[in-house]
């Protein structure tokens, strides 16, 4: 329990998106077999599933978002907890045929995300950077009004342990979660002229080369590429809809 094991892009154009983020991520996509439903999936250049995407409802406000869905043991326990921790419930634990048991939650601050009671253990959508392959999620990012609330909200949630911090100046501390032995982000305050939420960064062979992408198919990069410890660089961008979305990858010579 408390993984990130699986990411989803509600788009206002999917054949459009689909488009764009396999030509910057290198993804493959390819139908979801998903009856009555144009349900869409992101192959890594691996082969391996790392991400869905479907239409937004009109309920929802236009330019889209990414999503994260993060494993739990029962998805009706979780919705409970949850809301006890003073988030809310957006949907309902509802049973999804072949995939599992899913519900819509937000934190405190009305961030939202998904928890799921998956029917195969076997997801791979991210990966520890330190061994992750192209095409995967390798970070998971929050920035939230209150960092002390929100870590202590997921804490409760899922039982992810904050250990260790970077300096970021005026920015305050940015603050590492660890799921079990495995560090899967960070959490840190609000940053100047963003919205506060997830935000999830995809490892890429080549950073530049990516950049490149994004500009010539109608993104915008937003900050970076910037030298991150490791020695790799982390970009974040926009898609042409104004998603945002991160990268991190290599230099080449």
């Amino acid at each position: 329990m408390g993984a990130f094991i699986w990411y989803e892009l509600i788009a206002d154009d999917v054949d459009a998106a689909a488009a764009f983020y396999g030509d910057v991520m290198g993804w493959r996509v390819a139908d979801g077999g998903v009856p009555g439903m144009d349900y869409r999936i992101f192959h890594a250049p691996d082969g391996d599933a790392v991400g869905g995407l479907l239409a937004r409802p009109p309920v929802m406000e236009a330019g889209g978002r990414w999503f994260g869905y993060v494993q739990v043991d029962d998805a009706d326990a979780a919705v409970a907890r949850a809301v006890d921790g003073g988030g809310a419930c957006l949907m309902p634990a509802t049973t999804i045929p072949q995939a599992g048991r899913i519900a819509l939650l937000t934190d405190p601050h009305g961030t939202p995300f998904y928890v799921m009671d998956p029917e195969a253990d076997d997801s791979t959508a991210f990966q520890n950077s330190t061994d992750a392959r192209p095409g995967h999620m390798v970070w998971n990012e929050l920035t939230a009004p209150d960092d002390d609330a929100a870590i202590t909200f997921y804490a409760q949630q899922f039982g992810w342990r904050q250990e260790g911090a970077m300096p970021m100046g005026e920015l305050g501390d940015y603050r590492f979660i660890h799921d079990g032995p495995t560090c899967i982000g960070a959490v840190m305050g609000p940053v100047p002229g963003t919205v506060p939420g997830w935000q999830f960064y995809t490892l890429v062979p080549d950073i530049d080369a990516a950049l490149a992408r994004i500009v010539a198919t109608g993104g915008q990069p937003l900050q970076g590429p910037d030298e991150i410890p490791g020695g790799s660089f982390s970009l974040v961008a926009q898609d042409p809809w104004g998603v945002r979305f991160g990268l991190v990858g290599d230099r080449r010579p």
